[in-house]
């Protein structure tokens, strides 16, 4: 049985870290498992969102084992470790993820969630990065994605001290977009997925790959990469079919083209 499920429907992929028993904590078979998905999302020019959760309702990541992990980069580092590219570093994926986190989201489970784009929580969710409790830095993107996301004395807070946040608290302060029944949360995230997909997916990679450049440039620096990314998009078929439909009063038929 697969680690990471990798399952399409339509143009949504799916993506559920099937290890309950471990706290859906990923091995190192896992994170190629999670690797080899999100490369194939990634190419796959008929897949246009990817919604990435865990298995049940209890538990949506730990993040790594540590008692299959850290033997592993013991033995394969040199002078200085490398962590494998995946979604929270190293692998740019320009199509939207959303994080349907169905529980436990702790640690490098947290650092995954942060790595997408749409947070989406059941409401027994819990959130935060306990790595200094345990003698260690958060390595995930934890350290430079949280404070960039809810403001910087409440991310000082959380990886300071290790304190995990419910879902209500969560919201409150921004980190996810909508608490849901547990019941709920996969219907939820499929329709945030459906809607995404009503628009021009490549103006929408467009959007993504232009706020998340953006984020580490200046504003004039910023305003001319959109500047070039709107040259670009105006140059494709999905912007003639979003102007004709427009025109003619119906949904436009987008092909990513």
């Amino acid at each position: 049985m697969a680690i990471v499920e990798y399952t399409q429907e339509g143009k949504i992929a799916i993506f559920r870290i099937n290890r309950p028993e471990a706290l859906g904590a990923l091995n190192v078979e896992g994170m190629r498992e999670f690797h080899n998905a999100l490369l194939d999302f990634r190419d796959d020019d008929n897949l246009w969102v990817g919604i990435i959760t865990g298995t049940g309702d209890k538990v949506f990541s730990a993040g790594v084992d540590i008692k299959d992990y850290l033997p592993f980069v013991q033995r394969t580092m040199d002078k200085k470790w490398t962590r494998p590219s995946g979604v929270m570093r190293g692998l740019d994926i320009w199509k939207p993820l959303i994080a349907a986190c169905n529980g436990l989201t702790i640690g490098g489970g947290l650092e995954i969630a942060l790595a997408c784009d749409i947070m989406i929580a059941s409401e027994n969710a819990t959130f935060g990065l306990p790595e200094v409790r345990v003698g260690v830095c958060p390595g995930g993107g934890g350290t430079q994605r949280l404070p960039r996301t809810i403001p910087r004395r409440i991310a000082a807070e959380m990886l300071f001290t290790g304190k995990t946040i419910d879902a209500q608290e969560a919201y409150r302060i921004g980190l996810v977009n909508k608490v849901v029944p547990s019941d709920q949360l996969m219907a939820e995230a499929k329709k945030m997925a459906e809607s995404i997909c009503e628009a021009a997916p490549l103006a929408v990679r467009s959007a993504k790959e232009c706020m998340m450049r953006g984020l580490s440039m200046g504003l004039e620096e910023g305003l001319r990469l959109e500047d070039d990314f709107t040259s670009y998009i105006m140059s494709t078929k999905d912007f003639e079919e979003g102007l004709t439909a427009f025109r003619e009063k119906r949904k436009p038929k987008y092909q990513g083209k």
